[in-house]
C-alpha cells in the first residue's frame, strides 16, 4: 500500500485523479454532515482521521509500493457511513502524504485503493451480511465487524496486486508469492482490532455507530 509517484505510469495517476475528484465531490455533497453537528461525533470523526493517519504511517515493506499496514476502513464505514468515511480517509491519506513528503502525484491513486476500495468493500459486505444473516447483536459484531474487516483488507490487497501487475510494476507471480500472502495474516489483525473497537463502541457509545440501531439488533432478541 502507499504507492510512490514513479511506480506506475503517468496515465494511471492522471486517471486516478479524474476518478477521485468527482467522487470526493459527490461524497462531500451526499455526506450526512448534520451528524457531525454533535460535538461528540465530530470529535470521534476527527479522532479517527488522526489515529488512522498515524497507523497508516506505521508500515513495513521492502520495495516501493509494497508496504503493509492496518486499514481501519470498516470501522470508519460502519461508524459514519460510506460518504463520511471516504472523505475522512481522503484526509488520512493526505496526512500521510504530507508527513512522509512523497506520493503527492500518487495521492489520488492511494486514496482510491485504500479509501475508495476499502469503503466500497466494507459497505458492500455490510449490506450483503445484513441481507443474508439475521439482525442480531453478535451477528453485527462477529460478521460485520470481525469478518467484514478481514475480507475488506484482503480485498484491498488483492486490488493493489491486480493493479501493480496490470501496470507492469511487478509480476503477478511475485506479488502473489511475496506480497499478497501477508494480507491473509494482516486480515487477522485487522479483524481482531476492528471487532474489538466496534464492540466497545456499540456497548458503551452506540450513538457513535451510524449503522447500529438498538431496535434492529437488540430489541426482542
Amino acid at each position: 500500500m502507499n504507492l510512490t509517484d514513479t511506480l506506475l505510469g503517468e496515465a494511471w495517476y492522471w486517471a486516478a485523479w479524474v476518478v477521485w475528484v468527482p467522487l470526493f465531490a459527490l461524497c462531500v455533497f451526499k455526506a450526512p454532515w448534520g451528524r457531525l453537528r454533535d460535538p461528540e461525533c465530530l470529535n470521534v470523526w476527527l479522532g479517527m482521521i488522526v489515529l488512522l493517519a498515524l497507523i497508516w504511517s506505521l508500515r513495513a515493506g521492502v520495495k516501493p509500493g509494497l508496504a503493509l499496514h492496518l486499514l481501519g476502513a470498516t470501522v470508519f464505514t460502519l461508524s459514519f457511513g460510506p460518504s463520511l468515511a471516504f472523505v475522512g480517509l481522503s484526509f488520512v491519506a493526505l496526512g500521510v502524504a504530507l508527513n512522509d513528503g512523497s506520493g503527492a502525484f500518487a495521492y489520488a491513486m492511494n486514496v482510491l485503493l485504500l479509501g475508495g476500495l476499502g469503503v466500497f468493500l466494507s459497505q458492500g459486505l455490510y449490506r450483503v451480511f445484513s441481507w443474508v444473516f439475521p439482525r442480531h447483536f453478535f451477528v453485527y459484531i462477529f460478521i460485520n465487524a470481525f469478518l467484514g474487516s478481514a475480507l475488506t483488507i484482503i480485498g484491498v490487497g488483492f486490488g493493489i496486486c491486480a493493479l501493480l501487475a496490470l501496470a507492469g510494476a511487478y509480476s503477478w507471480d511475485y506479488l502473489t508469492e511475496e506480497y499478497f500472502v501477508y494480507f491473509l495474516l494482516l486480515g487477522f489483525s485487522e479483524a481482531w482490532l476492528s471487532g474489538m473497537v466496534m464492540t466497545l463502541f456499540v456497548i458503551y457509545r452506540p450513538n457513535w455507530v451510524f449503522t447500529f440501531d438498538d431496535t434492529r439488533y437488540l430489541v426482542g432478541k
